[in-house]
């Protein structure tokens, strides 16, 4: 029974958060900026966890793995990219489903995957754009304190 209403609220929520999406430009510019970050935190885990295996923005992700990170995760590089996938993908519903909680990790994430690039040679153009992504995530987090209708 419990797990009946935990997942109603969920589900209202995301209702609640998409039909703000839908009418943002009535919104007061700080909830627009909650919901730009919210939907981007979304989307972009969403879309390059699922191209870790799709492989169509990008058709080979093993460049993108350092040494040290591919020594720590068991098997070959692709492994790891798989493995970086399914973290993104697990990590774009925590956003959605909880976006205090989700964001926090995300950045955690990404600040990783920043070190990852910086540690690769001419990648560290990326790492810096990856942290900017971090500091941004963590923005969104806080934001959802109070423009998150329930969790936060």
């Amino acid at each position: 029974m419990a797990m009946t209403h935990a997942w109603h609220d969920i589900v209202h929520d995301l209702q609640d958060e998409m039909r703000d999406l839908a009418t943002i430009n009535k919104l007061d510019a700080a909830r627009q900026a909650y919901l730009a970050l919210w939907a981007t935190f979304i989307a972009v885990p969403l879309l390059f966890g699922i191209d870790r295996f799709a492989t169509y923005m990008n058709p080979n992700w093993d460049p993108y793995v350092a040494n040290w990170v591919n020594d720590i995760l068991p098997g070959n590089v692709g492994n790891a990219v798989a493995v970086f996938g399914v973290v993104e993908l697990v990590l774009a519903a925590a956003v959605a489903v909880m976006p205090r909680i989700g964001g926090d990790l995300l950045a955690l994430w990404l600040l990783v995957m920043a070190a990852n690039m910086f540690s690769i040679g001419d990648y560290g153009w990326a790492g810096a754009g990856t942290i900017a992504l971090a500091v941004c995530c963590l923005a969104m987090a806080r934001m959802s304190t109070h423009y998150h209708h329930k969790e936060g």
